[in-house]
């Protein structure tokens, strides 16, 4: 198995990069966040997985170690292969990913291209317990509240941007704020844009 590269990138591309080890040009599929951390003509180390298939080898590329754990776990799920599960890591961060697996928070995971309600259940099951074991250490007490604040403003009809953006927004500036609150001032900032 293929498990890094270390080489110069030649070539990057919307879901491909090509890295150069030793005078062979590796194409690497990967998500558009690792992608765009890459520059061509200079020196990139991925964490990668070599999927081999009846007709096809292909090379997956990760940032890190943990995308690449993540992605290999979400193959474990049925009907969850590479190609979703490289989009559910362009979609959902890996930290968003294990908060919304170890949550059970539907609405986050049908976000990705591919994924139901129902796939979306199935993730939640089966990776529930598992996801914990890969987690870093707890998060803020205030991600709870954060999540069922997003959550609601995009049920609200807001792009999932601008209200990520705005519940952080309101977070920073006070915590400790409970869930009614911070929803009341994420709503009140929206409104006046």
């Amino acid at each position: 198995m293929i498990s890094s590269l270390r080489g110069q990138v030649q070539h990057v591309g919307l879901d491909h990069a090509v890295v150069e080890v030793g005078g062979v040009g590796f194409a690497v599929q990967a998500t558009p966040t690792t992608l765009a951390s890459l520059r061509r003509g200079e020196e990139a180390t991925l964490a990668t997985t070599l999927i081999v298939r009846e007709d096809s080898l292909t090379l997956f590329g990760f940032a890190d170690a943990e995308a690449r754990e993540l992605f290999g776990l979400l193959q474990t799920v049925s009907g969850i292969g590479p190609r979703i599960a490289l989009a559910t890591l362009a979609v959902l961060e890996p930290d968003k990913l294990r908060h919304a697996l170890a949550e059970g928070n539907i609405t986050v995971l049908t976000q990705v291209p591919g994924i139901g309600k129902k796939g979306a259940e199935r993730l939640i099951i089966e990776l529930r317990d598992k996801v914990g074991q890969l987690a870093a250490p707890t998060t803020p007490a205030h991600s709870q509240t954060r999540d069922h604040v997003v959550e609601a403003l995009l049920g609200l009809g807001f792009p999932a941007k601008a209200a990520e953006a705005t519940v952080d927004t309101v977070l920073a500036d006070n915590p400790d704020q409970s869930t009614p609150a911070v929803l009341r001032r994420a709503l009140a900032t929206l409104g006046r844009k």
